[in-house]
């Protein structure tokens, strides 16, 4: 019997990538999502796939999947800083209602949850590298808060659950992830450069650029989630690749690879904007046997075609449109 799996923002950038691997694992899946910030599209090629099915729901709302369940992905959430102001309300509930219900759902089944968190939890860090032993330096009432504290309560409800009803559960600290099917225009820095190159606009750089991020691709990380899933790890585990850059910097990289004639502007930096970021994957490497594996040149590349074949429409539509 094929083991069955829920993966909650299926729909999602890496939901739908969760969706596909699951599926080549030969998983029965459910795919859930409310759509606000997932694309149908993402998954639309399994729609007719036997093992394949589509829940159009929002998990902040009683949760009920009939049938046994396995595992439980929860990767439903808004995760850029252009969402949170839109939708800061929403982006709260989902972390909060949203894990209590999958939790729930965890226990009556007897079904193993991963919960997605993020490096987010460690705000602007006092530490760095970022290892899971950092609380993190979070302001809880700055606007990037609604999704920090969301996150942070995800992680304190998903213990309270392993160690009170004895739920099987792991938590997954993902750093920052790019590749085919982010949304183009979600505000984070990769899709917003080369947005702005592919359109002829210039790239804009918050503060002096001075800032540092890790970029890891998306089948990388999907393969560390996996191997936790089936680990016997309980505890958070950083998920990201370590290779730092200023964003400036990265800007720069941008340009040279979409060979775009845009220049670099400057805007004042927003408010609780981390000065870095970048993992400690030693856990994960020691736990996992996992590390990152693909280049961001070679990341970049295939990222840059997928933008390329979208269409005007997807090229200059908001963020969120309500």
């Amino acid at each position: 019997m094929k083991k069955r799996v829920l993966i909650t923002g299926g729909a999602g950038f890496l939901g739908s990538h969760l969706c596909d691997y699951f599926i080549s694992k030969e998983y029965r899946v459910v795919a859930m999502d409310n759509l606000i910030t997932g694309d149908i599209r993402n998954i639309e090629h399994l729609f007719s796939h036997p093992d394949f099915e589509f829940y159009h729901h929002d998990v902040s709302k009683f949760v009920h999947v009939p049938g046994e369940l396995h595992y439980i992905l929860h990767f439903a959430s808004p995760a850029s800083p252009i969402d949170y102001l839109k939708i800061p309300i929403q982006t709260l509930k989902v972390g909060s209602l949203g894990t209590h219900n999958l939790l729930g759902l965890a226990k009556a089944k007897n079904a193993r949850i991963l919960v997605a968190s993020t490096s987010e939890i460690y705000g602007d860090p006092l530490v760095h590298p970022q290892d899971e032993g950092y609380w993190g330096n979070v302001n809880p009432i700055g606007p990037r808060g609604v999704y920090d504290e969301a996150k942070r309560f995800q992680e304190a409800i998903t213990m309270a659950y392993n160690r009170f009803h004895k739920v099987e559960t792991r938590i997954v600290r993902i750093f920052n992830t790019y590749g085919p099917r982010m949304r183009l225009n979600d505000g984070r820095a990769l899709p917003a450069f080369i947005g702005q190159a592919l359109r002829g606009e210039d790239l804009t750089v918050f503060g002096e650029g001075n800032q540092t991020r890790s970029f890891c691709y998306v089948s990388d990380l999907i393969e560390g989630i996996y191997r936790l899933l089936l680990s016997d790890y309980d505890e958070p585990v950083n998920i990201g690749n370590p290779a730092e850059i200023t964003i400036l910097q990265f800007a720069e990289e941008i340009l040279s690879l979409t060979q775009s004639n845009s220049k670099i502007v400057f805007k004042p930096l927003p408010a609780d904007d981390p000065k870095q970021r970048q993992p400690n994957i030693e856990l994960a490497k020691r736990i996992l046997g996992w590390e990152p594996k693909v280049e961001r040149a070679e990341g970049l590349k295939t990222t840059l075609a997928y933008f390329r074949g979208l269409d005007k429409v997807d090229l200059y539509k908001p963020s969120l449109n309500f």
